[in-house]
């Protein structure tokens, strides 16, 4: 197996999570289909409630800001004030959340309802935390040798401390030093990772990203001074050639971090040494 070594400059490790710390099929085989499942039941059971409410409130923002911007959307729009109807409500909420879940959105809005969908779940016991083996003990050396770690994925924020919280391995929240989700932006705009450098306090060049997609990281790194990634997929996509720091390296790959080797799932670009000047 082919070996890359991030380099010396690196001092901040932003981790992905669906195919980079935790297996996709843990996300589409089991915490979306318990969105689809139970979305209806969990709505009719906390409608009256104030997060239940705010929830709904940002799928009718999402739907309104979808119109103005002409993108297709369900035919209903929510309407929270229909109390004399609440099952109907009930239903264009399930119908929109279906609807931008089969169309893969990533809003704020989704992201958020399925998080407290979640935490329901994890609290009860019927879902844990799935994460690769190798994970837990890559953070616990890189964090032994003063490497900061840090979550960025478009599942929401509490949805990460979810997973990580109660996950397989129990509670790890511990070994990550803060998380961001698409409240900074999304994955695939170059300023998302300014503003994550900016809130950490450090130069863009000392961090690098670890993450399964090629498609958006590589074309929106590029435009970000300094930026290192890492990617840990063999995904259909590869560099867009807009000057981003990494080097294909060939598969099957991985990943050495200050000499910690992550297989990962089952590939990896990294930077070229040369970038850290």
């Amino acid at each position: 197996m082919a070996s890359v070594s991030i380099p010396a400059c690196t001092s901040t490790l932003l981790l992905d999570i669906e195919g980079t710390t935790t297996p996709i099929t843990f996300v589409k085989d089991i915490l979306f289909p318990y969105i689809r499942e139970h979305l209806e039941d969990y709505l009719s059971s906390h409608w009256e409630e104030d997060e239940c409410k705010q929830d709904v409130h940002l799928l009718k923002k999402q739907i309104e800001e979808d119109m103005k911007q002409n993108r297709a959307c369900p035919v209903h729009a929510v309407d929270q004030t229909v109390h004399t109807d609440e099952e109907k409500a009930i239903r264009e909420v399930v119908e929109n959340v279906l609807w931008q879940m089969a169309a893969d959105r990533k809003s704020t809005a989704l992201k958020q309802l399925q998080g407290h969908m979640w935490r329901s779940a994890y609290s009860s016991g019927r879902i844990k935390g799935e994460v690769y083996q190798d994970v837990i003990p890559s953070v616990k050396t890189w964090r032994e040798q003063g490497l900061r770690v840090y979550i960025y994925s478009s599942g929401s924020v509490e949805a990460q401390k979810l997973l990580f919280g109660y996950s397989v391995e129990g509670d790890v929240l511990h070994l990550f030093d803060g998380h961001f989700d698409t409240g900074v932006g999304a994955k695939v705009d170059c300023k998302s990772y300014e503003r994550i450098a900016e809130r950490i306090g450090c130069q863009p060049e000392e961090i690098t990203f670890l993450t399964d997609v090629t498609r958006g990281g590589s074309s929106t790194l590029g435009a970000v001074s300094g930026l290192l990634l890492g990617v840990l997929s063999t995904g259909p996509f590869g560099p867009a050639g807009c000057g981003a720091p990494h080097l294909d390296v060939g598969v099957p790959r991985s990943v050495d971090v200050r000499g910690v080797r992550v297989p990962a799932p089952p590939a990896v670009m990294a930077c070229d040494s040369s970038q850290c000047g």
